[in-house]
C-alpha cells in the first residue's frame, strides 16, 4: 500500500488537519513544485480563498497525472505572503483538500509573482 502512514507522538498535539510526520512506503516519490493561484491562462485569481483553492486544484492535478491523488500526500508546504491572516487559507484548504492528514509547514515569504498571496507545493508517494 502506498499510502503515507501519520506519525504522532505521545504528549504532542494531534491535529484533525495535519500530523507532525509521515512516513512514506517505498516506491515512486513525486515532489510538486510550488502551486499558485493561477488558471489555466496563467491568470492569478483575486484574493487569497480563490488562490488558495485554484492552487490546491492545480496541486490536485498534477498529483493525479502521476497517478497519485491527496491520500497519498505526506507533506505540504504552504507559503503565504508576509501580513496574510491563514484563516482564509485553512478554509479553502479544507473545500477543495478535503479532510486528508498530511504533515504541514506554512511560512510568511514574499512572493516571487507580484500578486501572489499563497503557493504550496508537495511531497506524495506515487501507487503502484
Amino acid at each position: 500500500m502506498s499510502v503515507p502512514t501519520p506519525v504522532d507522538p505521545p504528549g504532542l498535539y494531534r491535529s484533525p488537519a495535519f500530523a507532525q510526520g509521515m512516513i512514506v512506503p517505498e516506491g515512486p516519490v513525486l515532489f510538486v513544485g510550488g502551486q499558485n493561484g493561477v488558471d489555466a491562462q496563467g491568470e492569478l485569481l483575486d484574493g487569497l480563498q480563490a488562490q488558495t483553492e485554484q492552487a490546491l486544484r492545480n496541486l490536485l492535478a498534477v498529483l493525479a497525472a502521476a497517478g497519485s491523488g491527496p491520500e497519498h500526500v505526506a507533506k505540504l508546504t504552504i507559503h503565504l505572503a508576509p501580513g496574510i491572516d491563514p484563516t482564509a487559507a485553512y478554509g479553502a484548504t479544507r473545500t477543495v483538500w478535503g479532510d486528508h492528514r498530511t504533515a504541514v509547514t506554512v511560512l510568511a515569504v514574499a512572493p516571487a509573482r507580484p500578486g501572489a498571496l499563497v503557493e504550496i507545493d508537495a511531497v506524495a508517494a506515487v501507487p503502484r
